[in-house]
């Protein structure tokens, strides 16, 4: 079984993030995995995985179908439970379900609720003012008495961001949350959760196929292969990212390593 546990890190390596916080007060936990496994029957989908990530980091893991990624996912969200293994959290206290909020490919929008309602969907009464605010800061402010048939896909993945940030986690895993959107719509979201990551703190992981999407989110990208990490690419590019020269070799770099796998 996964030890989820919440734990006082060493301060003692430093690590810095080239971007500024408007709201450090929210800033998120960091995750110290250990000698993770995890098993199906005699199958190995991860195996003895190490990896630290620090406070309000965005990491991106890549790799090719079966290696593992949204199983890693699903262990941090205590979704499943690991063959072997310890999952740590920087917290100064337990830590809740809220503090870790997972947004999946499929928004899982309740079709007989309204927008604003899906939002602040088990959240007291008094909180239908900040479910407002957020729908207005995703851009969805004049869809909140809506039902979720009578959005676009990019509109309903809104809905299911905001509804995972009205929370206010401190951990936020994002499985290939925008893998079925066509390409102007995904690029238009890849802005927006870069923007609300920026503001919030939040430690981010994304699990993604698309190179090019890590490449532009993340601030290091992990490629796991057969359940093990394989390479870890360090992303040190201003931001907001532009497809300059660097970007692009750093983008076929991991590439490669990836049809390499």
């Amino acid at each position: 079984m996964t030890n989820l546990s919440a734990t006082n890190f060493d301060d003692s390596v430093e690590f810095t993030i080239e971007k500024t916080r408007q709201n450090t007060a929210t800033s998120g936990f960091e995750i110290r995995i250990e000698q993770l496994h995890k098993y199906y029957g005699k199958v190995s989908v991860l195996e003895n995985l190490n990896l630290n990530i620090r406070a309000g980091e965005f990491i991106a893991v890549v790799g090719r179908s079966g290696c593992g990624k949204s199983t890693l996912l699903r262990l941090i969200a205590d979704l499943e439970e690991s063959s072997q293994g310890n999952i740590h959290f920087s917290a100064h206290r337990a830590v809740s379900k809220n503090d870790i909020r997972v947004m999946f490919q499929d928004p899982r929008l309740l079709p007989w609720r309204s927008i604003v309602n899906n939002v602040k969907l088990g959240l007291p009464k008094n909180k239908e003012s900040e479910a407002l605010a957020l729908l207005n800061r995703v851009g969805l402010d004049d869809k909140v008495n809506l039902w979720p048939s009578q959005l676009s896909g990019g509109q309903r993945q809104r809905a299911a961001l905001a509804r995972a940030l009205l929370h206010r986690p401190k951990v936020l895993l994002l499985d290939e949350p925008l893998g079925a959107l066509d390409a102007l719509t995904r690029l238009d979201m890849q802005n927006l959760i870069e923007k609300l990551w920026l503001e919030q703190g939040f430690t981010t992981v994304l699990v993604t196929h698309d190179v090019s999407e890590a490449v532009q989110l993340a601030d290091r990208i992990i490629l796991l292969n057969r359940g093990e990490i394989a390479e870890t690419f360090h992303v040190n590019l201003p931001r907001p990212r532009q497809k300059t020269a660097q970007f692009i070799a750093l983008e076929k770099n991991v590439l490669q390593a990836v049809l390499a796998t």
